[in-house]
């Protein structure tokens, strides 16, 4: 079962037995379904054509954007598992704040990209540390903006020593 959002719509969805079938809010749902192009389909469900194209799939963000008839509809979609750590009050664990980012390795710091008061988009480069003669780029695990770079260029580091604190 996922359950499906769009605006502020909710449609609990699954899969049904039969081929091109599914059950929608509990109501069983055939669907013709023809592929046409590369991620363009045409839907026939209710007696109505629907033109229908596969924009964007983000599968960390578990988000779908499908353009239906020239209108774009981003849908958010849960599955058992998340509907079961929402229940639990688990579903936010994965966007906990992070105040720290903390050398992965020992090594040297070779160069920092980033100043107390920097805002950085998670991905973008903090700094590089060097290690068994690799230089590699320590990224912002997280959006935010720097409090203080706590280590200094040219200053030998222990794993897990802090480099970076976030406000």
């Amino acid at each position: 079962m996922y359950q499906v959002k769009s605006g502020n719509k909710t449609y609990q969805v699954e899969p049904a037995e039969g081929e091109n079938t599914f059950v929608l809010n509990g109501n069983i749902s055939p669907l013709d379904l023809k592929k046409i192009g590369e991620n363009k389909y045409h839907v026939i469900r209710n007696n109505k054509g629907y033109s229908v194209e596969l924009v964007k799939v983000d599968k960390e963000e578990k988000v779908v954007a499908l353009k239906i008839n020239g209108q774009v509809y981003e849908y958010s979609i849960k599955d058992k598992m998340d509907l079961l750590l929402e229940k639990m009050g688990l579903n936010n664990l994965a966007s906990a704040k992070v105040s720290q980012v903390k050398a992965p390795m020992p090594g040297l710091v070779h160069e920092i990209l980033v100043e107390a008061g920097s805002t950085v988009k998670k991905g973008d480069g903090l700094l590089i540390l060097e290690a068994m003669k690799m230089e590699n780029v320590i990224k912002s695990p997280v959006d935010g903006e720097i409090k203080s770079v706590v280590v200094k260029t040219g200053a030998a580091v222990d794993k897990n020593q802090v480099l970076v604190e976030f406000k």
